[in-house]
């Protein structure tokens, strides 16, 4: 392959061709499609490596078929998302994946394919040439895979379309901007939301961009479940289950509600009646709570109501049999190279321990938290310890670390936000999150 520039990601080689750009080859910033003539983003590695993980986690719990998983990389550009469920997971699992990427670019698939007969050694990965919208309604999936540039939308009705009775669905968007309030014309327009633009912004668009595909979901009579939702650097990730189910098509509006920011004694009182405030304690000033979706507050939404982001999803973000899946063990058995691999493959000796390095740092950057979510309960809130004041009256923000020890030690088991900003994740009466924070921060100084 003349040209071509030999890269690594987690434990999977491929071959590229050389970058017009050479700051931008195999660095960690997000990709531009003029970099090279086949699409490749870096700054998705880590969320590859939490498909992999993900597929595995599933084989091992049994929620894939028994027999063969046909799985659909469905934006696949340079294919090494596919590409590394059939490198990277054990070989009783990659033998049962009959593995497709479909790219409307035939440059793109080409590469693929020569990547894959130099490296998969006789593992098969079948190319989809075309759209596709047109093309994935053709077979019916087990797992689809969508990593636009840009806005999923577009895509979401023909992909679940094209799901067996049961499946999984992977879905990134870039358009953060949109979905965090910032353009609040394509929140709207795209999303059919508004989002306040604060620390949780990005929090609230994972849960809009969940609630969208649950609606487009349950105009299919289906239902989903989230298995794992991620804010990193660009872009919003999230997992989820979807299943034929038209009670749970029906039921769609039991997840989606609304965000009221600064809540009164009485849309607390609300929130917690319908169980979706854990903290109790309604008479103390809180940052925030969920409403239903019929709760009058909805009228109230406006560019001058600046209190309420929604419609969004209420329900959980991930199932936590699923996050226990996401251990450094596995990450680094899964998805670390070893020398002699390297080696077969060509890469120079004397960067191996590099390489090697490299990778084992992105993996473990990949699930940093991740496990430690799985062990409290789903309906536990995002509290960002930098926001807690004024309804806690501190000099300075408590560390999340300590806060979440001392909750958890106390009763209530919480841990460090899998979240760019500091916070945590707990379920604790909201009375205990503030003596303990007040208590930190006053032994503190």
């Amino acid at each position: 392959m003349e040209g071509a520039e030999l890269g690594l990601e987690g434990a999977t080689p491929m071959l590229l061709p050389a970058p017009e750009n050479i700051d931008e080859h195999f660095g960690r910033g997000p990709g531009a499609k003029s970099t090279r003539e086949v699409f490749h983003n870096p700054a998705m590695n880590g969320s590859r490596t939490r498909s992999v993980l993900l597929m595995h986690r599933l084989f091992e719990l049994g929620w894939l078929p028994k027999g063969t998983l046909r799985a659909l990389d469905g934006l696949g550009a340079s294919g090494i998302r596919a590409r590394r469920w059939i490198n990277e997971l054990p070989e009783e699992m990659s033998q049962r994946i009959d593995a497709h990427v479909c790219d409307i670019l035939p440059s793109s698939l080409e590469w693929a394919r020569q990547n894959q007969e130099r490296f998969e050694e006789g593992k098969t990965l079948t190319l989809i040439e075309g759209d596709l919208r047109a093309r994935v309604l053709s077979n019916g999936w087990h797992w689809i895979d969508l990593d636009p540039f840009g806005s999923p939308v577009t895509f979401l009705d023909p992909v679940i379309q094209a799901f067996a009775r049961t499946g999984i669905l992977e879905v990134s968007a870039t358009d953060s901007a949109a979905l965090t309030g910032s353009s609040k014309g394509p929140t709207m327009r795209r999303y059919g939301a508004v989002v306040r633009t604060n620390d949780w912004a990005h929090d609230s668009g994972l849960r809009v961009l969940l609630a969208n595909i649950a609606r487009v979901a349950a105009c299919h009579d289906r239902a989903i479940e989230p298995l794992l939702s991620v804010w990193e650097t660009h872009h919003l990730r999230v997992s989820v289950a979807i299943r034929r189910s038209k009670q749970g098509a029906s039921n769609v509006e039991d997840n989606i509600g609304w965000r009221v920011w600064g809540p009164t004694p009485d849309e607390l009182k609300i929130s917690i009646d319908a169980g979706l405030h854990p903290h109790g304690n309604p008479e103390q000033s809180q940052p925030f709570c969920f409403l239903p979706f019929r709760h009058p507050t909805s009228h109230n939404i406006s560019g001058k109501n600046r209190r309420i982001s929604g419609p969004m999803w209420i329900g959980a973000l991930h199932n936590s049999d699923v996050l226990l899946g996401f251990n450094e063990e596995t990450a680094l058995r899964l998805c670390v190279p070893d020398t002699e691999k390297l080696q077969r493959w060509g890469f120079d000796t004397s960067k191996h321990v590099e390489l090697i390095e490299e990778s084992r740092k992105n993996v473990l950057r990949a699930i940093r938290h991740l496990q430690e979510e799985a062990t409290v309960p789903t309906n536990a809130s995002l509290i960002l310890v930098d926001r807690l004041h004024p309804h806690v009256l501190l000099q300075g923000p408590p560390s999340p670390r300590k806060l979440a020890e001392a909750l958890t030690e106390a009763g209530h088991s919480s841990c460090v936000a899998a979240y760019p900003n500091p916070g945590i994740r707990t379920a604790a009466p909201w009375s205990l999150i503030h003596d303990l924070a007040l208590e930190l921060t006053t032994s503190k100084n």
